[in-house]
């Protein structure tokens, strides 16, 4: 892998040296500064020419400066004549906005992707979108991973002869019966309706839980809202023990510690999509490895190898 050239951001510097001590090549070094007038100014500090160049930066808060900081890269990587630029995003924040489900309201997805595109990168690695269809927002090909395989492993390890998958709303559901099927358990789903950002209402549980094991699956969790109000709901169903589970684990606003003092949750269980600070993290959180995944598939990307596999 000599003609590959890995630069992180500095969104995640620490998931980008995993992927590369895995993929047994350098992280190169990114200058990062700032004018007097603050704007951004960053600087590729290996060669480029004519190599295959990935780009690590996940879109973690302060989401609109590590975008711009992304973009600029990319577009470093173009001046210096990269002879391919792959967009690693472990993380789109923006594929939440993927629809117009208001009058004049923008759609996020479809545009920051079609920023990262006119910057340059030529190919996308993204991992567990929101939403399926953010995946057709690029016109550069998307590889787009999950962290299923990894979740799925981590809970084999309990015995889950009374256990049932639960996702928070039907819009999961699909991923929360494949997830389902991996550990051979039954799956329900609650019936959510949002009403804002952080305000929603789960007005049933489709599904036998009484007096089960959940697992309660979810894509990502920011303030934890939608979690909380279904654990409530699991409760009053006589559910006997809850584990939640994510593949972006925000936790915003509090969320890791409101979710972990909730009665009956044994433990949240995440990936390291995005960074969680030691200082941040609880007895009760579990954050699993999604670093080999990625480094597997910028090793088939480079060497021109199927990547289908990975999040067939």
């Amino acid at each position: 892998m000599r003609d590959i050239a890995v630069f992180s951001g500095t969104a995640h510097p620490d998931l980008a040296a995993e992927i590369c001590a895995h993929l047994d090549v350098p992280l190169h070094p990114v200058r990062v500064s700032r004018f007097a007038n603050d704007c951004i100014e960053v600087q590729l500090q290996a060669n480029c020419r004519e190599r295959d160049v990935f780009l690590i930066q996940p879109l973690v808060p302060p989401v609109q400066e590590h975008l711009v900081e992304l973009l600029l890269m990319i577009d470093a990587a173009r001046g210096a004549s990269a002879g391919r630029i792959t967009v690693v995003l472990p993380h789109y924040a923006y594929a939440r906005s993927d629809k117009k489900d208001a009058p004049r309201i923008s759609i996020g997805g479809r545009l920051v992707a079609d920023l990262l595109v006119a910057a340059g990168a030529d190919r996308v690695l993204t991992m567990t979108l929101h939403s399926p269809q953010v995946h057709g927002f690029f016109s550069v090909p998307v590889d787009h991973l999950h962290a299923l395989r990894e979740l799925a492993e981590h809970f084999r390890g309990y015995d889950l002869a009374e256990t049932v998958v639960v996702s928070p709303d039907l819009g999961n559901a699909k991923e929360a019966a494949a997830f389902a099927r991996m550990l051979g358990t039954p799956v329900a789903a609650g019936a959510k309706q949002r009403f804002s950002d952080d305000r929603v209402r789960i007005s049933a549980v489709i599904g036998d839980v009484v007096d089960r094991d959940v697992i309660v699956l979810d894509d990502e969790i920011a303030k934890g809202s939608t979690v909380i109000e279904l654990i409530s709901h699991l409760r009053d169903l006589k559910a006997r023990s809850i584990r939640v589970a994510c593949t972006h684990g925000l936790f915003s606003s509090g969320a890791l510690d409101r979710i972990g003092g909730q009665s009956g949750v044994l433990e949240i269980v995440c990936t390291n999509t995005v960074p969680i600070p030691q200082d941040k993290r609880t007895a009760r959180l579990t954050v699993l490895s999604v670093a080999p995944a990625l480094a597997e598939a910028m090793r088939r990307i480079h060497n021109g190898e199927s990547v289908s596999a990975l999040f067939g």
